[in-house]
């Protein structure tokens, strides 16, 4: 009887393991028609090929031997070929991708579930999140359904469907591993992490929730191979709708500004800046003339929200500002000598143009004097700056780090950075400096602002 009964129990376990997994054919075979295939060629001009006929005058005796027997080709040009995915979001032939699937190409075509093939044109591009709106000529045609990024959840499932390594129509799923993800470079995107298999080919593909919604376009993995290895990173769908509305109706894309440099607020500037924990955007830096400086907001400044929404980390605030229309007026909530208060600016727009960072001035060259060391506690040999290293720089006091060990180096000081105050009390001269860090007792926090070439920061520093 007893044999009997485990018989049962064994033969049932695949019905029972079955019941508890997800079944994705429905999903599939209802949205897989609206995910196509891109390829793309590019013509590259390339000067390299067969040796060339030197550069010699007619009158030269090796002139007529390198002009019958040395052939002068010349640039060569050839086809480079792409593949990647994406995905109908209309009936008319409007397509998402990513920018990087179709940059710089001479010719897109679209590949449908169908086998039908098109010609595609780029209505528009935005290099920052990394996505582009095509557009076919046809009509009728099967389009996806917008989800709600927001409402998922970490360990929901989730589907890729894409061209992995020219793979037409490949489906594999996994689940949300982390939500809000920061990426480097990448300031203006909260990334869905996902464990769902992704390689070269599945860019600009839809990733699914289980209601047939995508909820995000597959953009990135993380890989020391090329290939899939369990880190896959998607640009939420609220997000790229956002783009390709902005793409179709006026051909470019406008995000807000307001003229501040950031960092993370670590446990240890909490405690120095006197916060209740780490959270906020800490300003190190604000442009002259920018609509934070205008608001009146400084460095050391902790923006807790934005627009009424909270700060939580640092990287919250790029996406917060850059999805804010130039022109529009909003209140920023800022913790400032231990006390919040809010203040009001007008966001201004973002330009294309990149800065171009200043050079760290050099030490010594004309007008430069000895410098008049003094050999720190906290484990630095400082130096004020010189005349001309304060105009170069623009600022009136400060201390030159001329060397770093101990307790300085491992909080991050380097030698070159000019500690320009701490706490907030701005540095004036080496003297100056030596009583305020003297007012400290040990195992204090302070957090000193150091100017290191073109940016500030501050560097939290535990007095031992």
């Amino acid at each position: 009887m007893f044999k009997k009964v485990v018989l049962c129990v064994v033969l049932l376990l695949p019905l029972w393991a079955r019941a508890q997994l997800p079944d994705f054919t429905d999903l599939v075979e209802k949205q897989g028609p609206a995910v196509v295939n891109i390829s793309t060629t590019q013509t590259v001009r390339s000067q390299l090929g067969a040796p060339q006929m030197p550069q010699l005058q007619e009158d030269d005796p090796f002139y007529e031997f390198f002009r019958r027997f040395v052939p002068n080709p010349g640039p060569r040009e050839f086809q480079n070929n792409s593949l990647g995915s994406g995905f109908i979001i209309s009936a008319d032939g409007y397509i998402l991708t990513n920018a990087h699937v179709v940059e710089a190409a001479d010719e897109i075509n679209v590949k449908l579930n169908d086998k039908r093939e098109f010609k595609a044109k780029v209505i528009g591009s935005d290099k920052r999140t990394d996505i582009a709106l095509i557009k076919i000529d046809a009509a009728g045609l099967p389009s996806v359904k917008f989800g709600d990024p927001n409402k998922l959840r970490v360990g929901e499932w989730v589907i890729a469907i894409g061209s992995p390594f020219g793979f037409e129509n490949t489906v594999t799923a996994g689940i949300v591993s982390a939500k809000g993800r920061s990426l480097p470079q990448e300031n203006f995107v909260p990334f869905i992490q996902t464990d769902a298999a992704v390689n070269p080919g599945n860019s600009g593909g839809p990733l699914f929730n289980m209601r047939g919604e995508v909820v995000g376009i597959n953009s990135q993995i993380y890989s020391r191979t090329g290939g899939f290895m369990g880190l896959s990173f998607s640009i939420p769908i609220d997000v790229a709708n956002d783009i390709a509305t902005q793409l179709k109706t006026t051909g470019k894309i406008t995000r807000g500004r307001i003229g501040v440099v950031i960092q993370p607020v670590t446990k240890e500037l909490a405690e120095s800046f006197g916060l209740p924990k780490p959270a906020g955007a800490l300003v190190s830096s604000v442009e002259k003339g920018s609509p934070a400086d205008k608001a009146g907001i400084e460095a050391g400044d902790v923006i807790l929200k934005f627009d009424g929404k909270p700060v939580t980390s640092s990287e919250d605030l790029p996406r917060l500002v850059g999805a804010t229309k130039p022109a529009t007026k909003v209140a920023v909530q800022i913790m400032r000598n231990k006390a919040s208060r809010d203040v009001t600016l007008v966001v201004g727009e973002m330009s294309d143009e990149s800065r171009t960072a200043q050079r760290q001035p050099r030490r010594g060259g004309p007008g430069a004097k000895p410098p008049a060391e003094s050999v720190s506690r906290l484990g630095m040999t400082l130096s004020e700056p010189t005349a001309e290293q304060r105009n170069q720089l623009k600022i009136t006091g400060g201390v030159l780090v001329e060397d770093v060990q101990g307790a300085a180096a491992r909080a991050g000081i380097r030698r070159g950075d000019i500690i320009l105050a701490v706490n907030n009390q701005d540095v004036k001269s080496l003297e100056q400096f030596g009583q305020l860090m003297n007012q400290f007792e040990k195992g204090k926090v302070v957090a000193m602002l150091v100017r290191r070439g073109a940016n500030a920061l501050y560097i939290p520093f535990r007095i031992e």
